[in-house]
């Protein structure tokens, strides 16, 4: 029994020093930052909007606010790693009234313009982009009101959509 005891405390004392006081060692020549999150807006500018896709069809906002009767910056970053050929995203405005529905279902259609059918149901919109690429647009705020936004993407804008609201 005296045996079991030393081999128990033992066996205790050496977990004890397993998980306390280590040192992290680091690799000479590496930088071990943490990564900087990412704004959804620039302060300066409530108009100027960062927004992120992933490889998990998912846009980190459902809802952007901005100020009537000034520029608009909507930069979309796809912060996933999958090609844009199998999760490509882009940021399409559409005007009020148009059938998300009935839209994504048309975009899905229009493979040779980048999933952007033809009409003049949008108001804005990226182009399509693949994992670790950033696109840019700058547009005039249409006028107050509400508005929806989505990927384009075949499929995407069940998941990936939202509103889009002027104030």
């Amino acid at each position: 029994m005296k045996v079991i005891k030393i081999i128990g405390i033992a066996l205790f004392s050496l977990f004890l020093i397993a998980c306390g006081g280590k040192e992290e060692k680091k690799k000479e020549g590496f930088s071990y930052e943490k990564k900087p999150e990412v704004s959804s807006k620039d302060e300066s500018n409530p108009n100027d909007v960062v927004i992120t896709s992933n490889d998990a069809m998912q846009f980190n906002k459902k809802e952007i606010k901005v100020q009537a009767g000034k520029k608009v910056k909507i930069t979309l970053k796809h912060i996933g790693k999958m090609d844009k050929n199998v999760m490509g995203h882009n940021f399409v405005l559409l005007k009020q009234g148009v059938d998300l529905v009935k839209f994504g279902n048309k975009a899905a259609t229009a493979r040779a313009n980048n999933y952007i059918p033809e009409g003049d149901d949008v108001i804005a919109h990226t182009k399509l982009i693949g994992g670790g690429e950033t696109a840019v647009i700058e547009f005039e705020a249409p006028e107050v009101g509400t508005y929806q936004f989505l990927c384009s993407f075949p499929g995407h804008y069940a998941l990936m959509k939202g509103k889009f609201i002027v104030e």
